[in-house]
């Protein structure tokens, strides 16, 4: 991408419009002509007369310059950059489809946290077979969508290969409130966004199972080191899981109210059906459909990963969280930092 087209404020296309991708768009209409893609008239006639997502961000007033369509081709055609929101099982098709309508080395951001089924590619990976030439990467970190766009103190890290890149696309994210830093570990930051998921699943089964707030960190602490050693093996920077993307994702999506994965597994530890659960949920809980997806990247670059292993046994196996912890508890504990396992 030229660096012209950053001055002339870029056009900006962004592909969901689901909480996150919402939250995003109304952001990035302040600095930038942006468009928003939702496959839902009455969303879309909503953002355009209202002002509102009352589907997925019901109360909140969006940026009055954020426009909608339900026209994939309107929406991509005059984008200098594209910001993807679609779930993980979904991202390949979309890009399949917009891809006869994108201009050349436009950039593409992913706000998407898990991993592709059957191929384990990150979304980065996919927009590089689907999209070769177009620069891609994400952005990631502790963001709950109706705090952010309520104009909470938050933070974000934009990855991208090129860090000067990534340090220009971040002024489009950029608020008062909203900190975006800039990182060149692609590889680290998506593979924290999925990790987490399936890590928050886990603490909420323990709290839908009564467990008290030291179970809570143990089970939050563990999961970051399950994750470094994972993320680490695969070629992302260590220091990437100690940061936004890492530490603190995984925090605010294994403790809030708001955080969809958390809320699957308090369920299926309060003994609701996850089908049941899943019913009744306008988004998709990533976690639930990674677990097993990370399970298999950890076995091709030989880490173990008890916890995820535990929350697959429950949502994939028939397991029940009580022996998904006795599983763990059952688990001898080694070295803190250099132990292999649990």
């Amino acid at each position: 991408m030229a660096r012209t087209s950053l001055r002339r404020q870029p056009r900006v296309a962004v592909i969901g419009s689901g909480s996150w991708g919402t939250s995003v768009a109304s952001i990035v209409a302040r600095h930038s002509p942006t468009v928003i893609w939702g496959r839902s008239p009455e969303v879309v006639e909503q953002i355009n007369t209202g002002h509102t997502n009352e589907r997925y961000l019901p109360g909140f007033d969006l940026t009055p310059s954020l426009t909608a369509t339900t026209d994939l081709q309107e929406a991509v055609e005059p984008a200098d950059i594209l910001i993807m929101a679609v779930p993980s099982h979904g991202f390949r098709g979309a890009l399949d489809d917009l891809a006869p309508h994108l201009r050349p080395w436009a950039p593409v951001v992913s706000l998407v946290k898990g991993l592709e089924q059957g191929t384990r590619k990150r979304m980065t990976e996919i927009v590089d077979e689907v999209l070769p030439g177009h620069p891609a990467g994400v952005l990631a970190g502790p963001n709950i969508a109706r705090e952010v766009v309520a104009g909470y103190a938050a933070a974000a890290v934009i990855a991208m290969p090129d860090p000067h890149l990534a340090a220009q696309l971040g002024e489009l994210f950029r608020t008062t409130y909203f900190r975006i830093y800039s990182s060149s570990d692609v590889v680290g930051v998506e593979i924290a966004g999925a990790l987490k998921n399936v890590f928050a699943i886990a603490v909420g089964m323990g709290d839908g199972v009564g467990s008290g707030d030291n179970t809570r960190a143990m089970v939050i602490t563990r999961s970051l080191r399950e994750m470094t050693r994972l993320g680490t093996a695969v070629g992302g920077q260590p220091e990437t899981f100690a940061g936004l993307a890492g530490m603190g994702d995984l925090v605010v999506t294994c403790t809030s109210k708001h955080s969809r994965n958390r809320h699957v597994g308090e369920l299926i530890g309060q003994g609701v059906p996850l089908p049941e659960i899943l019913a009744g949920m306008k988004q998709v809980a990533e976690g639930v459909k990674t677990a097993s997806v990370v399970l298999k990247v950890a076995a091709d670059v030989g880490v173990e990963m008890p916890i995820a292993r535990e929350v697959d046994a429950v949502v994939n196996h028939g397991s029940t969280p009580e022996r998904a912890y006795r599983g763990l508890l059952t688990e001898a504990p080694g070295h803190e930092v250099h132990g292999a396992s649990w």
